[in-house]
């Protein structure tokens, strides 16, 4: 963030951030409390709020409060079986671009393909989904954007370079990096985090043909829970077949 600001000038103002990331921790401070009737930790709705600051584009300030609010709160009201099954700052992101295209666009061209902060990003994010042990899913995604890209080459005769091009840009970098990864949202066994991430890049695959400018953060938003319902469906079963044997 700091790097990217610095240089590029990323960030709409220090107000929306600001903003954003103080309506995230004040509603998972309220609601959170009202839940679960504990103090939540906040890094999480610290972490929401920087991404939700970073992603979103926006000329006006209420776009960054409402993908904040929506965020934090589908944490408490989009669950199954105790569990929140979106990743918050993907949701939120995903339905304010769906739903408010006129005021509400998503981070693009703020970074380009400068080295400097992409070796930043790729060295902290190499290092901290190595450190949650996901390095898997990140590579999984890269190896299978990679495919797909060749693929759409074929189908729409644009150069390879070209398909691949996005995979260096911030909005895929910190998707890779710190959406996909989302230990609370993935699943648990380590072939089914790589089959997930692997359908991920096949539904996106699926949206960029079809011209969807947003596709990785909407291609997460149908996989990722579903998914998630599944596993832990699977997971009760399993505790019930224990129980009763």
């Amino acid at each position: 963030l700091l790097v990217g600001h610095i240089s590029f000038g990323i960030l709409e103002g220090y107000g929306n951030l600001i903003f954003t990331v103080l309506t995230c921790v004040v509603i998972e401070l309220v609601v959170g409390r009202i839940y679960t009737g504990t103090w939540k930790n906040l890094a999480s709705a610290y972490i929401s709020g920087i991404s939700v600051s970073i992603l979103v584009r926006s000329t006006v300030v209420w776009p960054y409060i409402v993908t904040a609010a929506i965020s934090i709160l589908s944490k408490y009201v989009l669950r199954y079986k105790g569990r929140h099954i979106w990743n918050p700052s993907n949701f939120g992101i995903s339905w304010m671009l769906f739903t408010a295209p006129l005021y509400v666009a998503g981070l693009s061209v703020q970074w380009g393909n400068n080295i400097l902060p992409m070796a930043v990003i790729w060295m902290l994010g190499m290092v901290i989904v190595y450190r949650a042990k996901r390095l898997h899913v990140t590579l999984t995604y890269v190896v299978s954007f990679l495919f797909f890209a060749y693929i759409r080459s074929l189908i729409t005769t644009d150069p390879f370079l070209a398909e691949v091009a996005p995979l260096t840009g911030p909005m895929y970098q910190l998707f890779i990096f710190f959406m996909i990864t989302d230990p609370p949202t993935n699943v648990r066994s380590k072939s089914g985090q790589i089959l997930v991430v692997f359908l991920v890049a096949l539904v996106e695959f699926i949206l960029r043909l079809n011209q969807f400018v947003y596709a990785p953060f909407y291609a997460l938003t149908l996989v990722g829970p579903v998914a998630k319902v599944i596993d832990l469906y699977l997971a009760n079963r399993s505790v019930k077949d224990q129980s009763k044997k």
